[in-house]
């Protein structure tokens, strides 16, 4: 649990106007960047933290920390954003509590964002983190994949390039309301934190002079055989949730071991606040406990 437990409703009505303001369609990205950058003092890690500036895949990035970590697994996370806003600044908290849970290094790029860097910038910048860990010594194995809405797409996207023109497959996604298809179109018109004229301004700004049937820019038209295990949590009321349901569903017809966090009353990506709230802090507490398995699998079949 949080070390400070705040009711949900005052969390939402506080919540919904800051967003407004952030994620605002008719702000430049610059401004919203710096917006989201500022606000994360208030999302509170858990104790212990530390981040240490690093380079990964030749991008600035973070190691994320919270006390003795293993030498031999780690978990790469890519953060969200629409592709155009946050950095390991805005996501630095929850990679502190996934730290925590698997005792693993979280490592978290600061690729390149649209519209300076359309499609296929930050696909590319993943890979080569991800190739750049394995060359580094940790095995592909032994490397978890995670994100966060357009950064679990982008997770999911990066799992299938690498098992395409690598052969490698990571020890386990763990996507965070995954944006798998950026060409569709919302049927409502917001949720508590996205609105729809923000989302398509980000999918426009990232496919650029793009292909919108690329699969590599909507991952979840692509082939998902052969794709690790797989945690996917969503709120029943958020934009993406009809998206990640169908995700789901076909995962497990491809035979992908895939499991299915779904909560009420929460909002996108609630794992941000998961220092504040307690039901955001508890599905951040399953993320990290299905990565963890996943990347300690000897020591998770001795126990018990």
């Amino acid at each position: 649990m949080p070390d400070v437990t705040l009711p949900l409703p005052l969390v939402r009505a506080t919540l919904k106007p800051v967003f407004r303001i952030m994620l605002n369609s008719r702000l430049p990205f610059g401004v919203q960047r710096a917006l989201m950058d500022w606000g994360a003092v208030a999302q509170p890690g858990p104790r212990g933290l530390h981040a240490e500036r690093v380079r990964l895949g030749g991008r600035p990035a973070e190691r994320v920390t919270v006390g003795p970590v293993s030498d031999s697994a780690t978990v790469l996370y890519l953060h969200g954003g629409g592709y155009t806003v946050g950095s390991p600044v805005t996501h630095r908290p929850l990679a502190g509590y996934l730290a925590r849970e698997t005792g693993c290094a979280v490592q978290v790029p600061d690729y390149r964002l649209a519209p300076e860097h359309p499609y296929p910038a930050a696909l590319d910048d993943a890979e080569t983190a991800f190739l750049e860990l394995v060359a580094s010594g940790y095995r592909p194995e032994r490397i978890a994949v995670a994100g966060d809405s357009a950064g679990g797409g982008l997770s999911l996207a990066l799992a299938q390039r690498l098992r395409d023109v690598h052969g490698m497959v990571p020890a386990a996604l763990g996507l965070i309301a995954p944006w798998g298809d950026p060409n569709e179109v919302p049927v409502r018109d917001s949720d508590l934190v996205l609105t729809k004229p923000w989302s398509r301004a980000c999918a426009a700004a990232y496919l650029g002079g793009g292909d919108g049937r690329d699969t590599g820019y909507a991952p979840l038209l692509g082939e998902l055989r052969g794709l690790p295990p797989t945690y996917i949590q969503a709120d029943v009321d958020e934009l993406l949730h009809d998206q990640c349901t169908r995700l789901v569903a076909r995962l497990r017809a491809a035979g992908v071991p895939t499991e299915f966090s779904e909560t009420e009353g929460l909002w996108h990506v609630a794992q941000l606040q998961a220092g504040l709230v307690g039901p955001a802090a508890q599905v951040t507490t399953e993320l990290g406990e299905f990565l963890r398995k996943a990347l300690r699998p000897a020591q998770s079949r001795s126990i018990g």
